[in-house]
């Protein structure tokens, strides 16, 4: 029972907690989505081009030497000497082709050197190597 002399309190919702949290969870993702952005380069201000066009990714052939010394290209085991073959196969007209070369650590260099003179007997053919950071 209320008295009649207490004064009537008008009800309130408190929501500063609730934009506390809010905050923090917005905060969370700006900074998470900050991490998902990879750049292969230093950060630098780039200039401003009114002529500026979208380069087209070229096409990658990937070449593999495993541990065992077993050359693979696109993941299909061929032969040392069939690589010129197939790669040029594979570029044909296409005059902007990267060959990735993925050599396991272990494999002897004469290998990989090797499977290096062969592609660049492909014309229009890019060579790479591929290593870890």
């Amino acid at each position: 029972m209320r008295l009649p002399d207490e004064p009537e309190l008008p009800l309130q919702i408190n929501i500063v907690p609730m934009i506390d949290v809010i905050f923090a969870i917005l905060t969370f993702f700006i900074m998470s989505t900050l991490f998902l952005t990879r750049s292969e380069g230093l950060p630098v201000n780039l200039p401003k081009a009114s002529t500026a066009k979208q380069q087209q990714v070229p096409t990658r052939i990937t070449i593999t030497v495993d541990d065992k010394e077993q050359v693979s290209l696109n993941r299909k085991p061929i032969a040392v000497d069939d690589v010129t073959e197939q790669v040029r196969a594979l570029v044909g007209s296409n005059s902007d082709v990267l060959v990735i070369i993925n050599a396991d650590e272990k494999v002897d260099y004469g290998r990989v050197v090797a499977v290096m003179d062969r592609v660049r007997k492909v014309e229009g053919a890019k060579l790479a190597i591929a290593t870890q950071k």
